[in-house]
C-alpha cells in the first residue's frame, strides 16, 4: 500500500538520523507544536539532543507557514526520551489529511505512550481572552476530511476506531493540576477544525458557538484521529490568540497571531513543564 510505505520510508530515515542517540529511538511522549509555540522546545534538557530537518525526510510535506520552523527535535525531558515535531503542515497548503499525516504516524511508529497537541486557536467563547491556555475536551472535525479515508493501515489499528473520550480524562484531570501547582489559569472547551485558510466570517462564528465550539483552528483533529487509532492517548491545548466573536471590529491576522502565539508560549511551557515530570 502506498501510503504505508511512505510511512515506513519516513520512520526509516528518522531512525537513520537517530542512529547515534539510539536511546531517542524509544520515545515515551511525542508533542507537536502551533503557530509561534516553537519556545516549548526549551522543556528538552540540552544533551542529548538531534535536530532534523522536515526537509532531510522523505514523503512528507515542509512547513511553509511563517511561525512554523519545520524540525523534528529528539532529547529527553528531564530523562523521558521525547520527541517534538516544531511546526505542522496544514491541509490547506494542499495537503489531504493522509498526506498531511505522514510524519506523525511515522513517530508514532516509534511506541510512544502520549500525544500532546497545540495550537494557535481563535476564541469562540467570549469569555475567552488572547492569551489564554485551553485544554481541548473534545472536538469537532468540520475540515471536510478524516486521515483514515482509504485503505485501513492495520499495522496502526483497526477500521472503526472509537473517538469516545479521544481527548483522555486521565491526562486532562493531571493537565488541571499542574495547571493549579504552576499558577497557570486553565481554561478548558471544545475546539473545532476548518479547512482554512480564511479566518471564520461573523455568520460562521455563531453558527460554531452554537454547535458548541470555544476555540477555532485549522488543525489538531486530523491529529488526534491517527493518534487514537493507534492506541496513543492524547492531550491537547489551544492558545487562544484572537476573539473568533462576530461582535469584534476588524478579524485576526496571521502576524497578529503568530505575535500572540509567543506571548503566550511562556504559560503553555510553564504548564508543561509541571505537568510532564509527572507524567514520566
Amino acid at each position: 500500500m502506498e501510503l504505508d510505505r511512505r510511512i515506513a520510508e519516513t520512520t526509516d530515515a528518522i531512525r537513520e538520523h537517530l542512529a547515534a542517540e539510539p536511546t531517542l529511538g524509544q520515545p515515551r511522549f511525542v508533542a507537536v507544536l502551533g503557530s509561534g509555540l516553537g519556545a516549548v522546545v526549551e522543556l528538552l534538557d540540552a544533551e542529548p539532543r538531534v535536530v532534523i530537518s522536515y526537509g532531510d525526510l522523505p514523503n512528507i510535506p515542509g512547513a511553509a507557514v511563517e511561525g512554523h520552523a519545520g524540525e523534528l527535535v529528539a532529547g529527553t525531558i528531564r530523562g523521558t526520551p521525547s520527541i517534538i515535531l516544531s511546526g505542522r503542515a496544514h491541509p490547506y497548503e494542499g495537503y489531504s489529511h493522509r498526506e498531511a499525516t505522514i510524519l506523525l504516524r511515522a513517530v508514532l511508529a516509534f511506541g510512544p505512550e502520549l500525544l500532546v497537541l497545540t495550537n494557535a486557536a481563535g476564541g469562540l467563547n467570549p469569555a475567552f481572552d488572547p492569551g489564554d491556555v485551553m485544554l481541548i475536551t473534545d472536538h469537532l472535525n468540520l475540515s471536510g476530511d478524516n486521515p483514515l479515508f482509504g485503505p485501513n493501515l492495520d499495522r496502526f489499528g483497526p477500521r472503526f476506531p472509537p473517538m469516545t473520550d479521544a481527548y483522555d480524562p486521565a491526562l486532562r484531570t493531571a493537565a488541571l493540576g499542574a495547571a493549579d501547582r504552576s499558577g497557570v489559569a486553565l481554561r478548558q472547551g471544545v475546539y473545532v477544525m476548518l479547512s482554512g485558510p480564511s479566518y471564520e466570517t461573523r455568520a460562521e462564528m455563531r453558527m460554531l458557538r452554537g454547535l458548541g465550539a470555544d476555540a477555532v483552528g485549522m488543525s489538531t483533529a486530523h491529529e488526534v484521529i491517527v493518534a487514537r487509532h493507534a492506541g496513543v492517548r492524547v492531550l491537547g491545548f489551544s492558545l487562544i490568540t484572537n476573539k473568533a466573536t462576530d461582535d469584534v471590529e476588524a478579524g485576526a491576522t496571521h502576524e497578529e497571531v503568530i505575535e500572540m502565539g509567543r506571548i503566550g508560549a511562556e504559560r503553555l511551557v510553564t504548564l508543561l513543564d509541571a505537568l510532564l515530570p509527572r507524567l514520566g
